[in-house]
């Protein structure tokens, strides 16, 4: 299908709903020759992924249905650098995971995956012109530079370790070693992306174009879909239930269209998959039956309310849930629907998988359950029992009495012992 674009349809298909592009020239320029843009977008296997990477992955399928060749770097090596967040030891299971996950989103989505690749950093990492490189780019860059670049990725602390200034330069290596013409990220990266622009050609490598993406708010009020908020995020393996629930409990104010996690979903998500279907010639997945044509979103309304409500473009939803047509309600109901949707056939694939299982049950293995703690002894003292009446006037008394005493304390440093174990 990407044939059938013109230059200029191909770079609107890779741009639209992005929140900032620098270098766009650069793009434009390749596209003008009829040549095939690469571009990459990496990830680190850390934590489960959640459904906010149905946002880069969506605008993913842009590039990829506008012929661009896509290279998703599966950084394990940057996971190992972030040491807050995953062991060294579970980074290979986790890449396992993410790839049966990535691959099985896409399909969810119906996007064509023939020109898309996955890339393991370690592959090319590990190389000694890589890793001479790194050297080369430690000698021109200062602690502030790569603490400034990865402000708002890394995780910093007053002592945090080396590795978080090796982080961004990596990122921009990457760019150079997998032969892109653009990286693809989130605008948090920017400060990276800014950072490989300066540093790349004192390298004496060309300068790249970056093409960022908007924050989507999470599902408690602010902030960012995280991992490690259980409450602001949906897992791709969460149950229906799971999903009625957690949505169901997200923050979405009447009228209140800011920093509303459910409202940005269907802008990043929901509404621009199915214009992707639509272009594709697939099914639709989110219209009910007797939608007016043209329709790309439906929602399941009762009768005595106003019967469903059928919307064409995001900026309809959102102009209706302003002026409070579309009810909060309405709006939950909505996600539920469509999320369980889009979810349906990646549970699929998980349960019809045993690798795709496993890689699972090795990537997040069920952690031991605590051990139960005794009941605690009570302490008798380390004073000997008194010795017989009898005896107490006996002379040997006292060599009988220190013996006794070494023979208990000795006792007692055994216990002490299997204690301390």
């Amino acid at each position: 299908m990407a044939d059938s674009f013109s230059a200029d349809e191909k770079y609107e298909l890779m741009t639209r709903n992005l929140q900032e592009v620098l270098g766009g020239d650069k793009i434009k320029a390749i596209l003008a020759k009829g040549e095939t843009v690469k571009c990459y977008w990496g990830t680190a296997p850390t934590g489960r992924p959640h459904i906010g990477y149905f946002v880069p992955l969506t605008k993913i399928a842009d590039f990829l249905q506008a012929g661009v060749n896509v290279k998703v770097l599966l950084a394990d090596i940057h996971a190992f650098l972030d040491s807050q967040k995953a062991p060294l030891a579970l980074v290979g299971h986790r890449v396992s995971y993410y790839r049966h996950l990535l691959l099985a989103v896409f399909k969810s989505m119906g996007v064509p995956t023939d020109k898309l690749e996955f890339v393991v950093g370690s592959d090319y990492q590990l190389k000694a012109d890589y890793t001479m490189d790194v050297y080369r780019l430690s000698s021109i860059a200062t602690d502030h530079d790569a603490k400034r670049a990865g402000a708002e990725v890394v995780k910093q602390s007053a002592t945090a370790p080396l590795s978080s200034l090796l982080y961004p330069g990596l990122q921009a290596l990457d760019e150079q070693y997998l032969d892109v013409d653009f990286q693809f990220g989130g605008v948090d990266q920017r400060k990276i992306f800014i950072y490989a622009e300066e540093f790349l050609p004192k390298l004496g490598y060309t300068k790249r174009a970056h093409f960022m993406n908007p924050i989507v708010p999470g599902l408690v009020k602010g902030g960012k879909m995280s991992s490690s908020d259980p409450k602001s995020k949906l897992d791709f393996l969460d149950s229906p239930a799971d999903v009625k629930k957690k949505i169901k409990d997200a923050f979405c104010e009447e009228g209140n269209v800011e920093e509303n996690g459910v409202l940005s979903f269907f802008k990043a998500v929901v509404v621009p998959i199915a214009e992707l279907r639509l272009r594709l010639g697939a099914e639709s997945l989110f219209v009910r039956e007797g939608a007016p044509e043209g329709t790309v979103v439906s929602f399941e309304r009762p009768e005595k309310f106003g019967g469903d409500l059928h919307f064409k473009t995001y900026e309809e939803i959102e102009k209706s849930f302003a002026e409070r047509d579309l009810h909060p309600g309405d709006l939950k109901k909505g996600m539920v629907e469509h999320v369980n949707t889009l979810l349906a056939p990646i549970r699929e694939a998980f349960e019809s998988s045993a690798e795709f299982r496993k890689a699972e049950a090795d990537a997040y293995p069920v952690p031991p359950p605590p051990e139960k703690k005794g009941k605690p002894v009570k302490s008798k003292g380390t004073k000997p029992p008194p010795p017989p009446a009898a005896a107490a006037a006996a002379p040997e008394t006292v060599a009988d009495s220190t013996a006794s005493i070494t023979a208990q304390t000795e006792a007692l440093a055994v216990s002490d012992n299997v204690k301390e174990l």
